[in-house]
Order: structure tokens, then sequence, then C-alpha cells
């Protein structure tokens, strides 16, 4: 079933209600909208386009690569080519109030034969464009969202039909409701009562044990958990960015991922002082080697998330990293992502956040971003300042 002109004006309409939620300072008649999108979701861009000229917003539509554009893009591409921003763009993210992408790809696995150097030096050249919105959103001026739209590659290879597929989107967003946004509003306030009482403890380190994993992660100081913040729509995780240096042991990705074009399956890895010191995967282990060492922060962990069984209405693997890091199923899941620092998760303002006091800190700095998601039975235990233990996380339910 595809998703009706209803599905696509409340999908629509949660978007804009992620949008408007996630930026800390308010919106006003005039800001602009970056809406990114790739060509099968037209229909759904235009469709926001439309609602957002209503609310006075000045939208500005860009269209994604395709897929053959990208495949030669990182084959032809000159050292030179590869670094280049257009003219204006530096100026266009200095001035941008939102965005919304909307994500449909129309391949997976394209990219599996370019240099996965030429990624990486393609990623670290448009993180300077990315730190530009991160001090944006840091004080209040940009806000963003983003979300998937079906496409038959995307259910092809979460081994799902094109309509079972669009169900676990219709059903993950709450497209089956007449308002979407007052359901997400709901998820958010029950969000919020968990994200208070994780909050109340001080906690020396984490520890997440399952069947393949033994990690310990240490929050570190001035933390604090965060999540269903209107930043992905469908989002349901809950999530801090630890003190990079204190995390130790074993960690297993039993999800596939699908990433810049390559296929890597069943992620193991070591770290120890911090840092993965040893990377393993079934499928594509080169490519993950090479992007874990594109910069000095893409082997530390940037985030450590749990996702609550009871919020989360996805229960297939979708092929999709914003899907599959909300995972709810059996057991929920819980997801590293090795890489960049969120500095929402600072208890203070962000805004007053320099690059010195982040590396006092341990929030990592990577052009990196790579969610890894287990979705076995685990249990998460907070190992307290004054010594004592509290299950946090057991059988796919956070336990207050």
């Amino acid at each position: 079933m595809p998703l009706t002109k209803d599905h696509l004006n409340r999908y629509a309409d949660a978007l804009l209600w992620g949008l408007l939620k996630a930026r800390t300072g308010q919106f006003k008649r005039g800001d602009i909208v970056l809406i990114r999108y790739e060509s099968p979701a037209l229909s759904l861009a235009e469709i926001l386009y439309d609602k957002l000229l209503d609310m006075g917003m000045n939208p500005i539509p860009r269209a994604g690569l395709t897929v053959n554009m990208e495949r030669c893009f990182f084959d032809r591409a000159n050292r030179r080519q590869l670094v280049f921003h257009p003219p204006g763009e530096k100026e266009l993210y200095e001035s941008l109030n939102g965005s919304i992408f909307i994500c449909a790809p129309e391949s997976l696995t394209h990219l599996k034969d370019a240099d996965p150097k030429k990624i990486a030096k393609s990623l670290i050249a448009r993180k300077q464009l990315r730190e530009i919105l991160d001090r944006r959103e840091e004080i209040g001026e940009f806000g963003w969202t983003l979300c998937t739209f079906p496409t038959p590659e995307l259910a092809a290879n979460a081994k799902l039909t094109l309509a079972q597929y669009t169900d676990q989107i219709i059903k993950a967003c709450f497209l089956d409701s007449d308002n979407p946004a007052s359901r997400w509003e709901t998820v958010y306030r029950e969000a919020g009562a968990i994200k208070k009482w994780l909050n109340k403890m001080a906690v020396s380190y984490y520890h997440i044990q399952s069947e393949n994993i033994d990690l310990r992660i240490r929050p570190g100081a001035k933390r604090k958990w965060i999540g269903v913040s209107g930043h992905n729509i469908p989002s349901f995780e809950l999530f801090l960015s630890p003190d990079w240096r204190g995390t130790e042991g074993y960690y297993f990705a039993n999800q596939p991922s699908f990433r810049s074009g390559n296929y890597v399956e069943n992620i193991k890895l070591a770290f120890e002082k911090g840092r993965a010191v040893r990377i393993e995967a079934t499928s594509g282990e080169d490519f993950a080697i090479k992007q874990l060492s594109m910069d000095k922060g893409a082997c530390r962990v940037g985030e450590f998330s749990l996702t609550d069984r009871r919020f989360s209405r996805i229960d297939k693997f979708m092929a999709d990293t914003l899907f599959d890091e909300n995972y709810g199923g059996q057991w929920g899941n819980c997801h590293i992502a090795l890489g960049a620092s969120f500095s929402e998760t600072y208890t203070g303002n962000p805004a007053e956040l320099t690059r010195a006091m982040k590396k006092r800190l341990g929030l990592n700095d990577s052009a990196l971003h790579w969610d890894m998601v287990n979705t076995e039975k685990k249990t998460v235990t907070a190992h307290l300042l004054d010594g004592k233990t509290v299950t946090i996380y057991e059988d796919g339910i956070f336990c207050c």
C-alpha cells in the first residue's frame, strides 16, 4: 500500500511538529528552512513546501544527487572536487533557521566499489558546514528534523514487500492517527518522565551486558539523557554523549548497517582506554576499518542510546538507521555511535561550550557519526558514585 494523500499530509504535520519542537528558539515568519529530499520523496517535499509557505517561512527545496551522480562523483572527482563547496553555501548555512531531510534512497550499495578514502575526504570537508549548524542550534537559531520515505530499494534490502515496509512507516510515525502531532506530544511527555529519573542518578559508569556485549561506558561530568526531541521522525530512543575516555570492553552490532553506499554486517568492536582497538565484521570489514580511521575521533564513542519497546511500534528490520536505531520488537535496542558527540547532552548551556571545554569533558569530535544497533536481550546497570547499583534497563524496558 503506497502512502496516500492523507498519509502524506499527516507525515508533513508530524515533521513540522518535530521541526518546531527541535529548535530551542522560536521560529518566526520569514525564517529560512531548507528542504532536502531524494527524488522518490518529491510528493512529500511538495506538501512540506506548501505548508511552510502558509506558515510564513521561506522554504528552499534542494534535491539530492541521483545514484549515478553520486557514483560518478566518487569515481571521477579529483582532490579539489572532493572538497569543493559551491559559492554561497557557507553563507546559506550561516542564515538557515531550519532543515528537513527526507531520505528516500534508490540504492543502498551503489558505492561498494568506491574508494573509502575519497568518501571520508568528502565527509571531512563538509564537517565545517555541519559545525556552523551545530553552533546555530546551540544558540537556539536553528532546528532540524528528518524522516524516511518508503522505496522499493529499502523494502528489498529489509526483505519486506513495499506494502509491508510502508505499513511500518505508517505505524511508527502515527500516520494512522488523525492527529500524529498529538501522539508525538504524548510520547514526548512520557519519555520526559524517564529522562528525569535517569538524570537524577550520580553515575560512575553504565555496564551493558547481553549474549555478545560486555561494555562499560562512563557518562562523564555534566551529562544528561536526552531524546524524543523532534529531531527525528520517528524517534523513541533516549541517549547521551558519554566521556569517550571511559569506554572499555566489547560491543556487537547484530543489525546490519548500510552506510555511504556500503553494506556492513556483524560488527564486533573491542575498546581499550576509550578507543576501538579491534574491528571485525563478516561483511564490509575493510570499509569499516577505513571509516574508523578517517580522523582521530572516528574510533571513539560519541553516543550511547536505549529504546523502550513500549514506545516503539517498529518490529521489523528496516535497512535504514533512523528506524533501526528506534527498533522496539521483543527486546528493544541499544546502540552506540562512533564519532561525533551531541553538545545538547551537556547539562549547561551548549552555547557556552568551547572546543577546549568539549575536550576537557571528553565530548568527542569527528566527521563520522555511525550508529551501530544491537537488539539482543540485555541488562544495563548503573554503577553509582556512592557504590550502589541500579538496573536501569532490562528486557527492552526502562526500569523506573
